[in-house]
């Protein structure tokens, strides 16, 4: 089962989600997919994904989390012994989001809110100083405008990490490494 949980200000129709999702239907694994779509609010994102964890037997589980859904995975595979992969992966959103407070709209509902200190003072909350790196496949682009990508990877120093020259954070090469993910969760095609 891959749960794919995508980035701040995105969504289920995210490209990345949409791309993983027609590469699993064609192969016949499309019961083994979901994408649930995550609140603006930490605590409910979290509860969201465990509702969706507790379906699942979890050895079966691998998260797949992009940007601020990297944040979410990392935090629940530590808290539910799950295998994650990072995409591009927010370490520090309670600090890097800082920027943003005040009136947001996500790109693909064009649903709009406020980010506020609440929403940072969660992900503080949720921050882990440390993970167990043999749980993660990390994968990053040297050319994320967003996120300094070697805070990743030194977070997930002793993980199996592809740091890829170039891109941006959306992770131009993503549609390169779907198989080496399905691999990684243990996913093999009907």
């Amino acid at each position: 089962m891959l749960i794919y949980l995508h980035g701040f200000n995105s969504s289920p129709g995210s490209h990345k989600a949409q791309l993983l999702k027609r590469y699993m239907q064609e192969r016949g694994l499309e019961d083994q997919y979901r994408c649930p779509a995550l609140p603006t609010s930490g605590r409910r994102a979290v509860a969201v994904v465990e509702a969706e964890i507790m379906r699942h037997p979890q050895e079966s589980i691998t998260l797949v989390g992009s940007s601020l859904g990297g944040f979410y995975s990392s935090y629940l595979a530590e808290r539910h012994e799950l295998r994650a992969v990072l995409i591009n992966p927010a370490v520090y959103p309670h600090e890097d989001l800082r920027a943003y407070l005040g009136v947001q709209r996500n790109l693909h509902t064009q649903r709009q809110y406020e980010l506020t200190e609440d929403h940072l003072r969660q992900w503080q909350q949720l921050y882990l100083s440390t993970v167990r790196a043999q749980r993660y496949l990390l994968l990053v682009e040297t050319g994320d405008e967003v996120l300094d990508y070697r805070l990743a990877v030194k977070k997930y120093a002793g993980a199996r990490q592809l740091v890829i020259e170039g891109g941006d954070h959306s992770l131009k090469s993503f549609p390169e490494h779907i198989a080496l993910i399905l691999d990684f969760a243990g996913l093999a095609p009907a």
